[in-house]
C-alpha cells in the first residue's frame, strides 16, 4: 500500500553510499578494519569500554545470557511486553523464562516490584527491555539483583541514544543489547551491538561471536597470528563490513534524528491532548531522556482497536501495536515454560495499545494528518 504516512522511515543518503562503495572497492567484506573503528565510536558514543558488532540485537542477546552463565535449571525474569526476542534468547541457553508485569498504564517497563514477587532460589538473570526507548527503573533494578546475586542484561533494541541521571541506557547492567534493523532509530539493515564494561564477559562475548576460535581471518590477514584455537562452542554472529560502514554513517545522524524525534513527540503530546483527551498517552512523567523509538498511544476501553486502526489506514495512516504479550504465545502459554500467573496490567494495556507513525523525516504535514485522522476515529467510534 501507498501510504501517506509510513509507520516509519529509512533515513539513508549519500554518505552511507559512499562508505559502502569505499568498503566494495577494498576487496574486504568480512569483519575487518572498519567494524572495528565501528565498534570503537559505539563504545565512545555510548560510554561502554567494550563493544561487539554483531548480525542482530537478537544474537547480541543470545551472547549476553551466555555470557554471565546462563543455562538449564536457571530462571531468568523478562517483560512480557516486548518483542519474543527478549524471551526466546533466555530460552536457547536451556533456561526458564518467567514473565513480570510492567509498571502502570503510564510507564510501559518491567515493574520492580512484580521482579521481586517472581523471584526463586533458581533465579540467575534479569532481563529489562527500554520499551519505545523510555528507562527502566534501573537503580531499584539492580538494587535488587545486588541483593539476590543477579546479573542484569538490558535489552536496548530501542534505547540505542537514550540514558538515565546520565549514563546511557545499556550500560547500567552486565551487557547491553541494541538494534539496529530497519525500522530502528539508526540502521544496518540487518545487524546489533552489545556493550559491556566487564572485562571477562567481554573475553567470552568475544570468543563466543565467531566459532569459539581464538583469532580471526583479519588478524590472519594482518600477519598477527598464523593459525587458531577453537576454545568453546561459539557461533557465527559477526558483522560483515558492508553494514559496519552504514552503521558508522548512521552513527553520525543519530543525534539529530533522536532530538527530531522529540520535537514531533512533544507535538504529538499536545495535540492529541488537546484534541483527543479520551486517549492515553503513556510516559508522561519524567524519567531520563528517551530515544523516542515509537509513539505508543492507549485507546479508551472498550474501543475497538481493528475498527480504530482500519479508520486510520482508510486515510493512508500506518499504525502498529507493540507488541502481544510474549506469554500468551503458543509455544509460552505452557505455565511450566513462563512461570505461570496473569499480568494483568500487560494484558489491558496490550488489548489497547496503538503505535503511530513516528521517524525523523516526518513532515508537519503529515503528522497534521495523522492528529486528525486520531480525532475522526475517536468521535466516529464513540458514536
Amino acid at each position: 500500500m501507498d501510504w501517506r504516512v509510513p509507520l516509519a522511515d529509512v533515513c539513508l543518503g549519500t554518505e552511507e553510499e559512499k562508505a559502502v562503495l569505499e568498503v566494495l572497492r577494498s576487496g574486504w567484506l568480512t569483519m575487518g578494519a572498519v567494524t572495528q573503528n565501528f565498534e570503537q565510536e559505539f563504545a565512545a558514543f555510548t560510554g561502554s569500554k567494550y563493544a561487539f558488532a554483531v548480525n542482530n540485537a537478537t544474537a547480541a542477546l543470545h551472547l549476553a545470557c551466555l555470557a554471565v552463565g546462563l543455562g538449564p535449571g536457571d530462571e531468568v525474569i523478562v517483560p512480557s511486553l516486548t518483542f519474543v526476542a527478549t524471551a526466546n534468547a533466555a530460552r536457547y541457553t536451556g533456561a526458564r523464562v518467567v514473565f513480570a508485569d510492567i509498571e502502570s498504564e503510564d510507564w510501559l517497563c518491567i515493574c520492580p516490584r512484580t521482579i521481586e514477587e517472581k523471584l526463586t532460589q533458581r533465579t540467575k538473570a534479569i532481563i529489562v527491555m527500554h520499551y519505545a526507548g523510555f528507562p527502566c527503573d534501573m537503580p531499584t533494578i539492580l538494587r535488587i539483583a545486588k541483593e539476590h546475586g543477579l546479573a542484569v542484561i538490558e535489552d536496548a533494541a530501542h534505547a540505542v541514544g537514550a540514558s538515565l541521571d546520565g549514563k546511557a541506557l545499556g550500560c547500567w547492567g552486565e551487557a547491553g543489547c541494541y538494534s539496529f534493523f530497519g525500522n530502528k532509530n539508526m540502521t544496518t539493515a540487518e545487524g546489533g551491538i552489545l556493550v559491556t564494561n566487564n572485562g571477562p564477559l567481554a573475553e567470552k562475548v568475544k570468543i563466543l561471536r565467531s566459532h569459539g576460535m581464538t583469532t580471526l581471518t583479519w588478524d590472519r590477514h594482518q600477519g598477527h597470528a598464523s593459525s587458531y584455537d577453537v576454545v568453546a562452542l561459539g557461533y557465527n554472529y559477526r558483522l560483515d563490513e558492508i553494514r559496519s560502514a552504514i552503521g558508522r554513517e548512521q552513527l553520525k545522524k543519530l543525534p539529530a534524528g533522536n532530538a527530531r524525534r522529540r520535537q514531533l513527540v512533544q507535538n504529538y503530546r499536545q495535540e492529541l491532548g488537546h484534541h483527543c483527551p479520551q486517549l492515553g498517552l503513556p510516559f508522561a512523567e519524567p524519567r531520563g531522556i528517551s530515544s523516542q523509538h515509537i509513539f505508543p498511544v492507549l485507546l479508551p476501553e472498550g474501543l475497538d482497536r481493528k475498527t480504530f486502526r482500519e479508520s486510520l489506514k482508510q486515510d493512508g495512516v500506518q499504525t502498529s501495536f507493540h507488541y502481544p504479550p510474549v506469554h500468551q504465545f503458543e509455544i509460552y502459554r505452557d505455565p511450566i515454560r513462563n512461570g505461570g500467573g496473569s499480568l494483568g496490567v500487560t494484558e489491558n494495556v496490550a488489548k489497547r495499545q496503538v503505535t503511530l507513525p513516528l521517524f525523523p523525516s516526518m513532515t508537519e504535514t503529515q503528522q497534521a494528518l495523522v492528529i486528525e485522522s486520531v480525532r475522526k476515529a475517536l468521535r466516529r467510534l464513540a458514536a
